[in-house]
């Protein structure tokens, strides 16, 4: 059987390429935008101390929720945000739940990662990843194959964590709104005149 790391590979390609860099952070402008609270549902921003820099780094993820809990998978170990969060795990999330300052734990003991399993056993996106990962969708092979799956849960923390992403973008509905109502302003005055020049 081919490892997962290969299998990841094959059918996850790491998003090295500009592009998919770029439509992989594309959700931080809905949160820019003051729509956090309904991309949250299923998306995370997570705000994180980058490593190297020391400079904060926004990064979208799915996350999903099982008894009150959040978990995210790293589906490539190679990304920068997983390494970020290695070497400095305080962060802030923000989901539909809001703002939250966390600490990022890494699931190891198999209490919770047999919870963790539940998350991915009602998780079609889930199951797909793990099965493409080479595995069957069995708790006993999930648990034995731990030290493979890179999965997150977050616990509350009570010491500084960045700020979160403010909604810089949200003057961009007041314009829009502006704009619509001077477009009709318009438009009605236009319609005006030419029904008065059709009565003339």
């Amino acid at each position: 059987m081919t490892t997962p790391q290969f299998t990841l590979r094959k059918y996850i390609p790491y998003p090295s390429f500009p592009v998919l860099k770029y439509a992989f952070k594309s959700p931080i402008v809905l949160w820019r935008l003051g729509l956090g609270r309904l991309a949250g549902q299923r998306l995370m921003l997570m705000t994180i101390v980058g490593r190297k820099s020391g400079l904060l780094r926004h990064t979208v993820v799915e996350y999903h929720s099982y008894k009150d809990r959040k978990y995210v998978i790293a589906a490539w170990p190679k990304a920068d945000w997983y390494h970020n969060l290695l070497e400095n795990p305080c962060l802030t999330i923000q989901t539909a739940d809001g703002s939250e300052e966390v600490m990022a734990r890494r699931l190891t003991t198999d209490e919770e990662l047999s919870d963790a399993y539940e998350v991915v056993e009602h998780t079609p996106l889930l199951q797909t990843f793990w099965q493409k990962l080479g595995y069957k969708l069995d708790r006993s092979e999930f648990l034995a194959h731990k030290d493979r799956f890179y999965m997150f849960t977050f616990d509350p923390v009570y010491e500084p964590t960045p700020e979160p992403l403010p909604a810089t973008l949200s003057w961009v509905w007041g314009v829009g709104l502006v704009s619509g109502l001077l477009g009709g302003l318009v438009g009605g005055l236009l319609h005006l005149r030419r029904r008065s020049q059709s009565a003339s």
